[in-house]
């Protein structure tokens, strides 16, 4: 993929992924990095997919599921999930989160 070294996160354009996740995406060759900013209440399934993520609480307080095992997360904690693990979470206050994904989400392109 090519990108300028330099960049203006502003122009980033804003997607509504899923009801009440609003989502700032970057791709790199290897992996993809999101920046939600998540509406209290909202909730993001159970699912699973191939790629490992990390997902770092910025701000405010998630609630995720991940293999059955049920975490509610604040500011400065992050959670691991392997690739094809179970999991989904819901917003109990707005959240900001980053995700990272390895590889990059080709789906998100």
């Amino acid at each position: 993929m090519e990108y300028p070294i330099f960049n203006n996160f502003s122009e980033i354009v804003t997607k509504e992924m899923t009801p009440g996740y609003f989502s700032k995406l970057i791709h790199t060759d290897t992996n993809t990095v999101n920046f939600l900013e998540v509406k209290a209440g909202s909730v993001s399934a159970l699912h699973r997919h191939p790629h490992t993520q990390m997902a770092f609480v910025v701000e405010g307080i998630f609630e995720m599921t991940v293999e059955g095992e049920i975490r509610q997360l604040d500011s400065g904690q992050f959670v691991m999930i392997p690739s094809n693990a179970l999991h989904g979470g819901t917003a109990i206050t707005d959240c900001k989160l980053i995700d990272v994904f390895s590889p990059v989400r080709e789906d998100y392109l």
